[in-house]
């Protein structure tokens, strides 16, 4: 646990050796770099911390855009004490120790700012544990989490908090934390000569901030770790060669649990049903150079020609399990090769969710009726006795049929007959359709006859 006697609330004058996120981090509202949605004047969170009156909250977001900066932030402005508590590390001990500092800083007429970082990681019954001293009034709940409050945390905890939305960094807002991080580096300490003024040319200041993907925290400590290596090795000007050599990892962010993954998994699904090949391989791209495991594409992609294109074009399957295969021959990177195709082709094909559609009914239908009887005559009979109860009675073997269709049979169970498929006139199913339809023209024919 922590608490506000710490470097945030420390003197300038103590910081000058801490780590430069630190260093940067903002002492007001104004100071900080993004969330103008929730920040600009007259906006939600601009005006909570303006009324004087904290309230329970969430901040949902992906890592580094300022959570727990605007926590403390909030516990500077209330001039409340700070708790700190990861649900990583923390448990019911961390819990109790905080409610009783809480009622410390309670007689002394002083408020309690709580904040519960990564939320979610704590279980229904932790979650629990904090509602009462909410309702109380004992402390002020502030929870972060990089996950969808509404799956994640409780209800009951939900709520009684106010959950904000905090956005990933767009390139122009991290330029910006470029420009200030180097202040801080380029500053004289006291007692020493001035450091040689250190500059990121044009080519590596976008390049770092597109690398840190939207995040703050990404981004000021890459910084720190290519400016002390270019300052090792002479350099006073860093450019890109040099920021691909100081960072060992060149990786984008991508939360493989989480909702920025099934948010690009479902982006990656709705360009082909879009019928969009370029976005289509644009988000497949993405998700492998953040780090998803083709396999698990593999599998969407062949869900996805089940699902939405179906019998409109039954190569599609084909394909993508082609491409599942010759992934596990080859591996990466040939092997992704194959899914791109298979994602492309998809694309490109007729789109049809009919069979999925009747699918979901058929299941439905079965549901609600339970377990009717076969019908005598579609029943097995491979012995004797069953043939002298009646199974098999009267079945219309279809290949000896006009057309091999047997007008007028009904394969449901008595008193039972649903139409589940309805084929569009996309692709093959376009064939499908007029065959059903001159089928259906036999039945009724039959049942006139």
């Amino acid at each position: 646990m922590a608490s506000n006697n710490d470097l945030f609330s420390s003197p300038s004058g103590h910081l000058r050796h801490a780590p430069l996120a630190e260093r940067m981090r903002p002492r007001s509202l104004d100071d900080v770099v993004g969330q103008t949605d929730l920040l600009a004047p007259g906006k939600p969170l601009r005006v909570a911390f303006q009324s004087g009156r904290p309230h329970s909250m969430i901040f949902w977001g992906p890592p580094g855009v300022g959570k727990t900066t605007l926590a403390r932030l909030m516990a500077d402005g209330f001039d409340a004490q700070f708790l700190a508590i990861s649900a990583v590390l923390g448990g019911v001990k961390d819990i109790r120790e905080a409610v009783v500092s809480a009622q410390v800083a309670q007689s002394q007429g002083r408020r309690t700012i709580l904040f519960v970082d990564e939320v979610h990681r704590f279980n229904k019954a932790q979650q629990d544990a904090f509602l009462p001293y909410v309702e109380s009034g004992l402390f002020t709940f502030i929870g972060a989490t990089t996950e969808n409050p509404s799956f994640e945390v409780n209800s009951a905890l939900l709520s009684r908090a106010r959950v904000y939305v905090l956005q990933s960094l767009s390139v122009d807002e991290l330029q910006s934390l470029i420009d200030r991080a180097l202040l801080i580096l380029n500053r004289p300490e006291a007692d020493a000569a001035p450091p040689e003024p250190l500059e990121f040319d044009a080519v590596a200041r976008e390049q770092l901030a597109r690398w840190a993907d939207g995040d703050a925290r990404r981004l000021i400590n890459a910084m720190e770790v290519v400016a002390e290596s270019a300052r090792d090795a002479g350099h006073s000007v860093v450019d890109s060669a040099w920021l691909e050599t100081s960072l060992s990892e060149n990786l984008r962010r991508f939360d493989k649990g989480g909702d920025a993954f099934y948010d690009q998994i479902s982006a990656l699904h709705k360009a082909v049903r879009g019928s969009d090949p370029d976005a289509s391989l644009y988000w497949f791209a993405r998700m492998l150079d953040g780090g998803a495991d083709p396999r698990y594409l593999a599998r969407r992609i062949v869900r996805m020609a089940i699902e939405d294109i179906g019998l409109a074009d039954p190569r599609a399957t084909d394909l993508a399990l082609q491409g599942a295969d010759i992934y596990e021959r080859l591996g990466s990177p040939e092997g992704e090769l194959a899914l791109a195709q298979a994602v492309v082709y998809m694309a490109c094909a007729a789109k049809s969710n009919a069979v999925y559609n009747a699918y979901k009914q058929a299941r439905r239908y079965a549901e609600e009726h339970g377990s009717a009887p076969v019908p005598l005559h579609l029943r097995n009979a491979p012995t004797k006795l069953m043939k002298e109860l009646g199974h098999g009675k009267a079945y219309r073997y279809a290949h000896d049929e006009p057309h091999g269709y047997a007008a007028g049979e009904n394969y449901f169970p008595d008193g039972l007959r649903a139409k589940f498929y309805k084929p569009t006139d996309r692709g093959l199913e376009g064939k499908i359709s007029e065959k059903l339809a001159f089928l259906r023209s036999l039945d009724k024919q039959s049942r006139s006859d």
